[in-house]
């Protein structure tokens, strides 16, 4: 009768050990999600929003979604569709929570070691890198890396109607410019050694620099699309943010961040103009007023790339735009929020006859110096 009774007391014994166990461990495991979730600037409330969401999306190790970019994004997915369905996305505090989120995911995409990592000579600069190239008294030409090798950097020779035919590059000192994709600015200056041909295309043999100076670190992140969109001069700046009904100036998105984009246009610009580019993001209208940086002319196809610096966006539109960047909004079918007639569109997309002619253009981090002369 005793072993029986005894042999019970253990089992129950061995239950309830693994129950306190499991218990702790868990309780353990929460307070170290705490823990982090206060080390990464989030208040109590957001962290318990954020628990909640890391048991609705079942993830395995909650804490990782402070580190790990997949189960974040897991988790500001989840987030994003549930207020999509529950009708919160007109919800202020949610707005405000969803911001904090995709500004921890900013965070955790600026420091991959692709963007964080510049360099620190010319040799590490890639063979086809744009180049912008600044000669004292004469201008600013664009060119572009033919060959790096380790005595010399050889680069397109410049042309320019600016530039006499007979124009000697020979033992010029200049000043190179470039943009580095996902890093920096950069600029150096060096010497022209000779002229030459390489590649079958007429060159110039520099000097390499030891000294790189990094210039303006990118502060957000672009996603690179090509959408329709429309363009509109700013003549009244109270109407910044207002949605318009008739169709702007026919332009494609190139690139979006939650500070600027990249737009094409037909024909020329300048600098400094104040603009509102619309388009449609998730199937709803989206603003974005600003001034343009700096242009790039092709005169071939007579296209400029306008490089746009937003002004502060309202925080649904900025959740709305780095849910594009971060690929978290739901996928649906798009249509531009007003009227366009077919023609236009197919013309549009087609490229060519008008002077407002459109297509995909190169899309550049650059801040050209050489800004067009002339006016849309």
């Amino acid at each position: 009768m005793l072993l029986p009774i005894l042999s019970i007391i253990i089992v129950v014994s061995g239950i309830l050990v693994l129950i306190l166990t499991l218990s702790n461990k868990e309780k353990s495991g929460w307070l170290k999600f705490y823990s982090k979730g206060k080390d990464s600037g989030f208040s109590f409330r957001e962290i318990e929003l954020l628990r909640k969401l890391a048991v609705k999306s079942s993830l395995d190790d909650p804490t990782s979604l402070f580190w790990s970019q997949n189960q974040l994004d897991q988790c500001i997915r989840s987030l994003v569709r549930s207020m999509h369905l529950t009708g919160e996305v007109g919800d202020q505090a949610s707005h405000d929570f969803l911001s904090k989120l995709y500004d921890f995911r900013k965070k955790i995409e600026m420091e991959k070691p692709r963007i964080k990592n510049g360099i620190s000579n010319s040799r590490q600069i890639s063979e086809g890198q744009n180049l912008r190239i600044l000669v004292a008294g004469s201008g600013v030409f664009k060119s572009q890396v033919v060959k790096n090798v380790s005595q010399y950097l050889t680069i397109s020779r410049p042309t320019s109607s600016k530039l006499p035919g007979s124009f000697s590059w020979q033992s010029l000192k200049i000043s190179v410019y470039f943009w580095r994709e996902d890093d920096a600015g950069y600029v150096f200056d060096s010497e022209v050694l000779d002229e030459v041909f390489s590649k079958g295309i007429a060159s110039l043999k520099i000097a390499h620099s030891d000294s790189l100076f990094r210039t303006q670190k990118r502060k957000s992140i672009r996603v690179k699309l090509h959408k329709s969109a429309f363009l509109y001069l700013l003549a009244n700046e109270e109407n910044v943010n207002k949605i318009e009904v008739n169709p702007g100036l026919k332009c494609f998105l190139e690139d979006l961040s939650d500070t600027g984009c990249a737009v094409t246009i037909g024909g020329k610009a300048v600098a400094g103009l104040r603009i509102k580019i619309q388009f449609a993001l998730n199937n709803t209208p989206v603003v974005m007023s600003g001034t343009v940086r700096s242009v790039e002319y092709k005169e071939d196809l007579n296209r400029s790339l306008l490089h746009v610096e937003a002004d502060p966006l309202p925080i649904e539109i900025r959740n709305q735009i780095l849910g594009e960047v971060f690929g978290m909004l739901p996928e649906e079918e798009e249509d531009l929020p007003f009227r366009m007639l077919g023609e236009e569109t197919e013309g549009t997309a087609a490229g060519p006859p008008s002077g407002n002619n459109n297509a995909e253009a190169e899309v550049s981090g650059e801040d050209d110096s050489d800004s067009l002369g002339t006016a849309m």
